[in-house]
């Protein structure tokens, strides 16, 4: 375990801006991770968790330690005739262990299929997509505690999760290490094909089974979303604002296309990609960062030459434009640091 110094943060992070840590490590074990807690670079030093870098937005050098666990075991723990436990460690690439669930017909996470970031992440913002949350197949989350050095063992409910929310993004944030997670999975059919185009995308591969509905949703997202790879971004920067009944009505009743939905008796979800493309934003750029032309709710790195204010600034924007025309305030998803 190597503790490097000035080291670039570029391949790191999705956005690929050109920006660099003081001190970076990477522990490939739980007690790795204790270990670089103790040590003097630690003690002495900001400390920033990173994961897949997919959340993340810098907007400048970071000034201290950034510590990347990268824990990487896929391991069952337990099943029964119908499901199976598996503890996966937080390094894991979250799509790699979507792909391990569909080769070995396991259902449950399915609609999440090409979801960027690592599996310690998933947890932190209960990633969602196609009616489906990571949340519904947490069995439980394991850390250690940064400033105590102790473990723990959260069951799903003492997670407090929520819309793209946790225990972890909120009264546990900058206080815990996450190094793996258990998971149940299912081991008969599921599926969730009610959301979106995805159960017509399924239909032209053919029979409605596991592997074709991961397959039809990575299909999907590939069509909407610009590979991170190709142009620096980190998927949806907006969250999709939740409002009373009230407010979405009259929405609704002055824009008779809005896409909208329900979230029990009381609230509705307004996807805020849409507002965004009503506000005229959808392709246009501001410096070197812009929307993107297929997808409202995608911020870019349009020239590779982008940083964090010029990204902030188009985002200020953007809400300016949501808020006057709608009466709504997006909020990011996206972790500005």
């Amino acid at each position: 375990m190597v503790i490097q110094q000035n080291y670039s943060l570029k391949p790191h992070h999705t956005f690929h801006f050109n920006v660099q840590a003081d001190f970076f490590v990477a522990p490939e074990s739980k007690e790795e991770v204790i270990e670089i807690l103790k040590a003097p670079v630690c003690k002495s030093n900001p400390l920033l968790i990173l994961g897949g870098g997919s959340n993340i937005l810098f907007k400048s050098d970071y000034k201290g330690l950034i510590l990347k666990p990268n824990i990487q075991n896929i391991t069952v723990v337990d099943e029964q005739e119908n499901n199976l436990w598996v503890e996966v460690g937080a390094g894991v690439d979250w799509d790699y262990f979507v792909e391990w669930s569909v080769k070995n017909n396991l259902y449950g996470i399915e609609n999440l299929s090409l979801i960027p970031g690592n599996v310690g992440a998933c947890p932190v913002q209960n990633i969602g997509a196609y009616g489906v949350e990571v949340k519904d197949v947490i069995k439980q989350v394991n850390g250690v505690y940064i400033d105590t050095l102790e473990s723990f063992s959260f069951k799903n409910e003492e997670c407090d999760f929520a819309y793209r929310n946790s225990i972890f993004k909120n009264h546990l944030k900058g206080k815990v290490i996450i190094t793996s997670v258990v998971f149940e999975l299912k081991k008969q059919a599921e599926l969730k094909l009610g959301y979106g185009d995805v159960l017509e995308k399924i239909n032209e591969l053919g029979e409605q089974n596991l592997v074709n509905t991961r397959k039809a949703i990575v299909h999907i997202r590939e069509s909407k979303l610009p590979d991170p790879e190709v142009i620096g971004n980190v998927g949806s920067f907006f969250k999709n604002p939740v409002v009373e009944n009230s407010i979405a009505h009259k929405i609704i009743e002055q824009h008779n296309n809005v896409p909208h939905y329900k979230i029990g008796d009381t609230l509705c979800k307004i996807p805020a990609g849409w507002m965004i493309e009503q506000c005229g934003w959808k392709g246009r750029s501001l410096g070197n960062a812009a929307v993107h032309e297929k997808q409202a709710l995608v911020l870019v790195n349009k020239t590779g030459k982008a940083n964090g204010e010029e990204v902030l600034r188009l985002a200020s924007e953007i809400e300016k434009s949501v808020k006057s025309k709608f009466g709504i305030t997006i909020e990011k998803e996206v972790n500005v640091i």
